[in-house]
């Protein structure tokens, strides 16, 4: 039954978090911003809500395997996300076809896991209960998105942007919507860490492992939705520049957490949880090594490099569940 419970809940994270992408990429039209700093930016935090929102509750009622492993899950599956885009993406490899700029965001990813396994090793605590991985994550958090937005002034723009796509919406409306359906995310994502928890007891699988492979998969969802119409546009580089932007934007959740979490944050975490930082530090890899490479044609549905992105994840989970 709770179980039950906690899918019902996960379908209303899925389908009111898809919708405050909507509107909140339908704002940024309004408003006149451009599309290509919208998925990079303001549609990867819209989508990261349910992290966020997740984590905070997780974090305030000291549940913190379930707030770790849902950023550290959302991560590896937000990677698993560019299989899915490549394979429908036609005959042409999805990371052979994006733009040299999203190996800056890969960069950046690789310094925060870097950061996120230096504190679950000894992250002591520095200001009061608060670990120093905090201010490193958000000063590092500022220096991306400056830099990746300095990128994109001077890049030739790639796609077309998609003005007129809303102009059946009044202002007054898209915010109505972004406000109506970021309420709904607050109120179900919520409950999640609870259920999560729930769920870890009833089947005895451990809340690391539910919080990596179960919470932060279904926090991922509007990821999936999300990108999956940015493809369905054409839009690649805009599908991509969300899956890497919540990514950066998911570590720094991990410093909202430390924040709210009264006690010592990293060291009372599960050490299961370096694993799943080690297997995104391996999946991001790969996804510099199919960018730089360049595969010319798929083997099926897939490239070498997706397919090599997708059985790394589900070895990974194996491994996780070795370690609950």
């Amino acid at each position: 039954m709770t179980f039950l419970a906690f899918l019902g809940v996960a379908l209303v994270v899925v389908l009111a978090g898809a919708r405050v992408a909507y509107y909140g990429d339908a704002l940024a039209e309004k408003r006149g911003w451009g599309r290509a700093w919208v998925g990079l930016i303001l549609v990867a935090a819209t989508t990261s809500l349910p992290e966020l929102l997740t984590g905070t509750s997780a974090a305030l009622q000291g549940l913190v395997d379930i707030a770790v492993g849902d950023v550290l899950g959302s991560t590896v599956f937000n990677l698993v996300i560019l299989s899915l885009l490549d394979a429908v993406g036609g005959r042409v490899p999805l990371l052979g076809r994006l733009h040299a700029g999203h190996a800056l965001a890969v960069g950046f990813a690789l310094l925060f896991l870097a950061l996120e396994g230096a504190a679950l090793l000894g992250g002591g605590p520095l200001l009061g209960p608060v670990s120093w991985y905090s201010p490193a994550a958000l000063v590092l958090y500022l220096l991306a998105t400056r830099l990746t937005f300095l990128y994109e002034r001077r890049r030739a723009q790639a796609e077309l942007e998609r003005l007129g796509y809303y102009e059946h919406l009044s202002l007054a409306q898209v915010v109505r919507g972004y406000v109506g359906f970021g309420a709904l995310v607050v109120g179900a994502a919520g409950l999640l860490p609870t259920l999560a928890e729930r769920v870890a007891e009833e089947t005895g699988l451990g809340a690391s492992f539910v919080g990596t492979a179960l919470v932060g998969a279904t926090t991922s969802l509007p990821e999936v939705v999300v990108t999956l119409s940015a493809a369905r546009l054409g839009a690649f580089d805009l599908a991509v520049g969300n899956v890497l932007g919540s990514n950066l934007f998911n570590a720094v959740i991990l410093a909202w957490d430390d924040l709210l979490y009264a006690g010592d944050f990293f060291q009372e975490a599960h050490g299961s949880h370096l694993a799943a930082v080690l297997l995104a530090f391996a999946m991001y890899g790969l996804v510099l090594v199919g960018m730089s490479y360049q595969a010319l044609r798929k083997l099926a549905v897939l490239s070498w490099d997706t397919l090599a992105l997708l059985g790394l994840y589900l070895l990974g989970l194996l491994w996780l569940y070795t370690l609950r």
